[in-house]
């Protein structure tokens, strides 16, 4: 039995490495989570440089603010750590990882109307391998999403083959070469609906997103989960100093100290790349690029 997802969707998950619901938040909770954005944009004003809470567009200004993304919005939001724990989130990830669900982060990445930043071809899962791949993004769309606006795409399928390598020059620049492992960009579906719909992507699932060039924000609020049985692998990104911690990270369900083992695809992220926070600045290193990176003013 499931709670939320027809036995046609799940299949599609496991066989294409996605699945949209749309319309999924109530139409009373969509103003709730734009007044928080707001409520964050206002801070970004005089900044000259971006904080624990807001990273910045490069062509950020103190008169001009541009945020790129909100870092961990669970942290510092209570609408944010409230939908976070809402079974609008959760029954659907529970229908496809099973019930004891582990936060492993959260963002709100930012694509403001005519320069929202490109993310560079990437697998989730190389950042932080686990010792199981029950491991996925929750994506909530918080503005009309089309393919003008620069929605999220995925290659279907791809969270089922390697783990490519992100690598350049000896460091980790968490992105890969699409022409080099064998893409092809007409392949790559995006992952469009209303504002309140939800996406579901594999943490394996090769993934990216072009620049906004439209008069539209894009807007996408990423709770990323994984199945408590799913343990980080050294190396990896994911980061607890006690059990205690890591067990306050639970989201649904009961926790365990019994790592399930399987034989899924695995390669570390190391070296580390010179510092960069953000996956913006991670992938600034590389020199094959998918996506232009020229903004065009609003």
């Amino acid at each position: 039995m499931t709670e939320v997802l027809t036995e046609a969707q799940k299949r599609q998950y496991e066989t294409e490495g996605y699945v949209i619901l749309e319309r999924r938040l109530p139409a009373d909770v969509l103003p709730r989570l734009h007044a928080e954005i707001d409520r964050y944009t206002a801070k970004a004003r005089g900044l000259s440089a971006g904080t624990d809470e807001l990273d910045l567009e490069d062509s950020h200004t103190p008169d001009e603010p541009r945020v790129r993304r909100i870092k961990l919005p669970h942290l510092h939001s209570d609408v944010f750590r409230e939908l976070m724990f809402d079974d609008l989130i959760l029954a659907p990830v529970r229908d496809l990882i099973g019930p004891d669900l582990r936060l492993h982060t959260t963002k709100l990445n930012m694509k403001e109307a005519g320069h929202g930043a490109a993310v560079e071809w990437h697998q989730d899962f190389a950042f932080y391998p686990h010792t199981n791949d029950a491991v996925l993004a929750v994506g909530v769309i918080l503005d009309d999403m089309g393919p003008e606006n620069g929605p999220l795409m995925v290659f279907p399928g791809s969270h089922r083959g390697p783990i490519h390598d992100h690598h350049q020059d000896g460091y980790f620049v968490g992105a890969m070469d699409l022409a080099r492992d064998g893409y092809d960009l007409a392949d790559a579906v995006p992952l469009m609906g209303p504002a309140g719909s939800i996406s579901i992507h594999h943490g394996r699932i090769v993934h990216g997103s072009a620049l906004n060039r439209s008069t539209r924000s894009r807007r996408i609020l990423f709770y990323e989960v994984m199945a408590a049985d799913a343990f980080p692998i050294t190396g990896g990104t994911t980061r607890f100093d006690t059990l205690e911690e890591y067990d306050a990270r639970m989201l649904c369900g009961a926790p365990t100290i019994h790592p399930r083992l399987e034989p899924v695809p695995v390669r570390l992220p190391l070296p580390h790349p010179p510092p960069g926070k953000t996956i913006y600045e991670v992938q600034k290193a590389l020199r094959t690029r998918s996506f232009d990176t020229a903004t065009q003013e609003a």
